[in-house]
């Protein structure tokens, strides 16, 4: 039977790239956001579809697996909601209707019942009831669940990025592959992006548009040269420090305006990840942030990705968001020789 996947919340192809390159073919992506389009078939064997996952009915998605297949759907529903950041800061959280995208996907899962389905999402999410519902509406369809946390970097991802990783199957008992990767062998920041040729804030490397970094005022660029890698607003002059760091409530928010450190993961890529002041995004030694091209690397996606389309060039905000937000394409790659390690299993026990 072939095996054929389906990826809801599609966005850029992080998750889809990286279950293809375990040699799982995704025939779509689905997803609301039509600025995915280009960077989603670009790159990927698969059709992007423009269609909301509320309005999405599982007639529609089964149209697209084959006769006689075996049906994977995957998918990571927005999980902002849920981040440590909206948690904390109380930017929407538990207010935003994102939350509930997950139940629409376990209506979906309840209509085409796959044989196999897969969701990441934040760790943060393990802790709420909709995740627990999930859980349960799987059960009752006789899906024998398994997920845990899991620091992305022990799969080759060279970013310190811990996700939530659920399997299911119909078929019995499916787990996670064991990390590839010991903390003494994470791939790190001099590993992905120390062969990019050097830039300036505020410039482009002519040969990968992709490759530039954001400009910085007159005061970040006195900062950024005052930060050591893995240091933070403290290693500046006192006359550069914000108002707000000078307080006793900003002392300990250590990670931002920091530099990466060359011999480790990076920390979290986040949507924001080219702004210098949104997190430890500065380059290593160059006084910049990090570039777009360089946090795609860091997310794991392959060095020829192409996410700008050459007839409607969006901004690094817009890019910034979609490559944050992506699934990395090896925990990607990960999940998907879960899969076919669990099918192959099966296949030896029958």
């Amino acid at each position: 039977m072939p095996i054929v996947a389906v990826d809801l919340f599609c966005g850029v192809g992080g998750l889809t790239h990286g279950l293809q390159l375990a040699g799982i073919p995704v025939v779509a992506g689905f997803d609301i956001e039509n600025s995915c389009r280009f960077a989603y078939e670009q790159n990927n064997h698969s059709e992007f579809v423009l269609r909301d996952v509320t309005q999405l009915t599982s007639i529609e998605l089964e149209q697209y697996y084959p006769n006689n297949s075996t049906k994977i759907l995957v998918g990571c529903a927005p999980c902002q909601p849920f981040s440590t950041y909206s948690l904390r800061y109380n930017k929407g959280g538990k207010k935003d209707n994102k939350w509930r995208l997950l139940y629409y996907f376990a209506n979906l899962v309840e209509g085409v019942l796959p044989e196999i389905v897969s969701m990441e999402n934040v760790p943060q999410l393990s802790h709420e009831q909709v995740f627990q519902d999930f859980l349960e509406r799987l059960s009752n369809q006789g899906y024998h669940c398994n997920w845990r946390i899991v620091n992305c970097a022990e799969y080759g991802v060279p970013q310190c990025r811990k996700r939530l990783v659920l399997l299911a199957s119909r078929f019995g008992n499916i787990e996670l592959i064991p990390p590839l990767y010991d903390e003494a062998h994470y791939r790190t920041v001099r590993d992905t992006i120390a062969n990019l040729p050097p830039i300036e804030d505020g410039d482009t490397d002519p040969t990968d548009l992709l490759h530039r970094a954001s400009r910085l005022s007159k005061l970040n660029k006195q900062r950024i040269r005052q930060s050591t890698p893995g240091g933070s607003w403290r290693d500046w002059d006192d006359e550069l420090k914000l108002p707000c760091h000078k307080r006793e409530t900003g002392k300990g928010y250590r990670a931002v305006y920091g530099r990466m450190e060359w011999d480790k993961p990076s920390p979290t890529i986040t949507t924001q990840y080219y702004g210098y002041g949104n997190g430890r995004f500065g380059h290593p030694e160059q006084d910049r942030a990090i570039s777009m091209r360089e946090g795609a690397l860091l997310q794991s996606f392959p060095p020829d990705y192409q996410f700008i389309d050459p007839d409607h060039q969006e901004t690094n905000r817009c890019i910034g968001v979609h490559i944050g937000n992506a699934v990395p394409v090896l925990l990607g790659r990960a999940i998907g020789l879960s899969i076919l390690q669990h099918l192959e299993n099966m296949e030896v026990e029958q």
